[in-house]
């Protein structure tokens, strides 16, 4: 008997500190779990940071960095031309400087042409064409006397860069270009704007669906002022048009519509291309 109670002791002490941890164990886990959870889970109030992607490629890290500086030199060259080639030839219309500040001008040119966007030139743009020099794309906007409410009718969409400043001031752009494939172009540059719309036939006709429109602007130069564009301006309005033969001897002028009188204002001599017209 004394035997069975020393095995029985023996048992008694072995189980003890087995029964004990396991306890612990038990116990523990629970909280464990509660501080894993306090560790990944953000308090409240503030706000996670996005998880970073951590699977990028050298490439696409050195593409990335790539944009952000192309995005600051094309901002810096925006800066430049227009307090250099706008603000310094006494364009003073803020909202026509902000939108001239807005706009990426770059992003209306072929890529191999980018660099040389914001020079102080026009540029080709293909099929015979050109985006005009910046100045006169702020003479021209200038000249309409925009206050933002108004419908403008744009005749030689182009690159699609005179409609989008146009666009960041006013409520309502209608846009006409005549070549198919600077058309096709220009809408896909232009469908980040709601408020414009673009129309491919010849622009020497207006849009008269829309008519009338508070402002007209043409973008190239018919060798005199087409009637129908004169009747589907509004009492008011302003046209801004180039009008000359192709070369040198052309001009800017200022078409103002007072009733049933037609006030012309000379504004200064530019070269436009000739405005295209339809075949048929």
């Amino acid at each position: 008997m004394k035997i069975k109670n020393n095995r029985m002791f023996f048992g008694f002490k072995f189980i003890l500190p087995v029964a004990l941890a396991l306890f612990i164990i038990f116990c523990c886990l629970p909280v464990l779990s509660c501080s894993k959870n306090a560790i990944t889970k953000t308090p409240p109030g503030i706000i996670a940071e996005p998880e970073r992607n951590t699977n990028k490629t050298d490439e696409e890290a050195a593409l990335t960095e790539e944009k952000i500086l192309d995005d600051d030199k094309f901002k810096l060259m925006r800066m430049n031309m227009v307090q250099n080639q706008i603000a310094a030839r006494n364009i003073k219309d803020e909202k026509v400087i902000e939108s001239m500040l807005k706009v990426p001008r770059h992003f209306f040119v072929d890529e191999s042409q980018q660099n040389s966007a914001y020079e102080d030139r026009p540029l080709h743009i293909g099929m015979g064409q050109t985006i005009s020099q910046p100045y006169i794309v702020a003479l021209m906007t200038e000249s309409l006397e925009l206050s933002g409410d108004e419908k403008v009718l744009e005749i030689g969409t182009g690159s699609g860069y005179q409609a989008a400043i146009i666009a960041e001031i006013v409520n309502q752009v209608y846009t006409v270009e005549i070549i198919p494939q600077l058309y096709n172009t220009s809408k896909d540059r232009l469908k980040i704007y709601e408020n414009v719309k673009v129309s491919n036939h010849d622009g020497y006709y207006g849009w008269e669906e829309f008519a009338p429109f508070d402002s007209i602007i043409v973008t190239a130069a018919p060798d005199h002022i087409p009637q129908p564009l004169v009747s589907q301006l509004a009492d008011g309005g302003i046209m801004v048009i180039p009008v000359g033969p192709p070369g040198w001897n052309q001009t800017l002028y200022k078409v103002i519509k007072d009733g049933e009188d037609i006030v012309i204002k000379e504004i200064t001599s530019v070269i436009f291309v000739p405005l295209t017209r339809s075949k048929e």
